[in-house]
Formats: structure tokens, sequence, C-alpha cells
């Protein structure tokens, strides 16, 4: 073999890693907001909850997720869709029990 297929070898490997670090870490993030989610609905308390975060949160999160159609990320595209759909009910939940 020569070392162009060696390396080519390697970069393959290491993007698959890659993509199983961008998996987990986004997979982490996403389920960090499911207690959350949870709470709300169970208590139908939003005070805690700041509206203005939560929005300009889901506004990068649509920024992440055009970033990723851009690059053809599929791990942050999939991750940040999760997200924002978490982010969004917590949204709708806020300014429901108000």
């Amino acid at each position: 073999m020569t070392s162009l297929t060696h390396l080519m070898e390697y970069r393959t490997i290491g993007m698959t890693n890659l993509n199983l670090l961008g998996t987990a870490a986004g997979t982490l993030c996403t389920i960090s907001f499911i207690p959350q989610a949870i709470k709300l609905w169970k208590t139908r308390q939003a005070h805690d909850i700041s509206l203005i975060t939560f929005s300009i949160f889901c506004c990068g999160i649509v920024l992440w997720i055009a970033y990723g159609f851009l690059t053809e990320n599929y791990p942050i595209i999939v991750a940040n869709a999760a997200t924002l759909v978490l982010a969004l009910m917590i949204i709708i939940m806020k300014i429901r029990f108000k």
C-alpha cells in the first residue's frame, strides 16, 4: 500500500470515530432537556423558565441545523432537530402555563 492509501484509510476511520463522538455528544445534549420538559408538564409551572433564553437558544439551534445541512453532517442535523423540538415544547409550555 502506498502512504496515500494509508492516509485515506486513517482519515476514513478517523471520520467514523468523529461521527460517533458527534452522535454521542448530540444525544447527551438532546436528552438533557427531557427532565425539564417532563417537570414542566407534571407541575404545570413554568415561572422559572426564561422565555428569552429559550428563544435565543432555538435560534442558535436553527443555525446549527443549517450548518449541518451545508456541511452534510447528519449527526449535527439529527441531534439539533431533536433538541429544537424539545426546546420548542418547553417554550410552548412556558407560554401555556403562565
